[in-house]
């Protein structure tokens, strides 16, 4: 039996950012990190504003983990050729948040968590993970952790580059091979199968419940669904004529090319009767 949820993206716009539904966001971060990870507050992002109707066609939420580490979210709809720019930028906008002029550069791991419902020229793949953690020898093997201490002089380091990770649900087979597996799922389907177990899973089930909402929750859900949906259809639209209008020049440019290739050949048709000795006249009453 499958359970009817809300879609992550307007979750995570209005219902994730309440502390008593934290333990969601807790859980989907654990699954994809492989380890126990407690959201404690989110932090001011462009996506914690508030506004429900605007950027439909992204969400961004940054969330601070236990330990300090930070998460930053980011959904994306239509596609995007700075896509993956964008997401560099805002990993690297979370790192330098994080150091005050004159202070020591104790900078706390940073996940980029992005989620993208758009072909990112994967062939089979739909979860992605990328990440720098240590410096490799040009000349020599040796290699030198991108870390460092957590107290110094302490001798207990942690790595402090960003670690990336791309999800992308559309692309998703639906079989489960791991437990983050179900989390996909869910972005892809907006359902909660009761057998999942994954962290987070069955809470997301529950309180995301479509049918638990009230009227008037309903009805902004489905008008924003609606928005949603309106700019999705005007983006198609539009890379529809774009194709046409390329298909239409390609064909006027085709006809003229023809027509001018038709021209060569026609030229050089006539020099060659002329190099075999034909006469003008001869010439002038074939081509009559």
């Amino acid at each position: 039996m499958e359970r009817t949820i809300i879609s992550f993206d307007y979750a995570m716009k209005a219902i994730l950012r309440d502390k008593a539904n934290f333990d969601i966001l807790s859980g989907f971060l654990s699954e994809l990190l492989g380890r126990q990870v407690t959201v404690q507050e989110l932090l001011e992002s462009e996506g914690n504003t508030g506004d429900l109707f605007g950027k439909v066609n992204r969400v961004d939420l940054k969330a601070k983990l236990d330990g300090g580490e930070l998460a930053v979210f980011e959904i994306q709809f239509a596609d995007q050729a700075d896509f993956l720019g964008k997401v560099l930028f805002n990993a690297s906008r979370a790192v330098v948040e994080q150091v005050s002029k004159g202070d020591f550069y104790s900078i706390k791991k940073v996940y980029s968590v992005n989620i993208a419902y758009f072909n990112m020229g994967a062939q089979r793949e739909y979860l992605f993970r990328a990440e720098l953690s240590r410096f490799t020898g040009v000349h020599f093997d040796e290699h030198i952790p991108f870390s460092q201490y957590l107290n110094p002089p302490s001798d207990s380091v942690y790595h402090i580059h960003p670690e990336y990770y791309l999800i992308l649900p559309l692309k998703f087979d639906e079989q489960i091979r791991q437990s983050f597996d179900e989390w996909v799922y869910v972005l892809k389907n907006s359902k909660v199968r009761d057998t999942f177990t994954a962290a987070g899973v069955q809470e997301a089930g529950k309180r995301l419940d479509v049918l638990k909402m009230t009227p008037e929750e309903k009805e902004k859900y489905h008008r924003i669904q609606a928005t949603e949906m309106d700019y999705k259809s005007q983006l198609y639209t539009a890379k529809m004529i774009g194709r046409e209008e390329g298909r239409q020049k390609g064909r006027e440019e085709g006809r003229e090319e023809g027509r001018e290739e038709g021209k060569i050949q026609e030229r050089q048709y006539l020099l060659e009767l002329l190099e075999q000795g034909l006469s003008i006249e001869e010439l002038k009453r074939r081509l009559g």
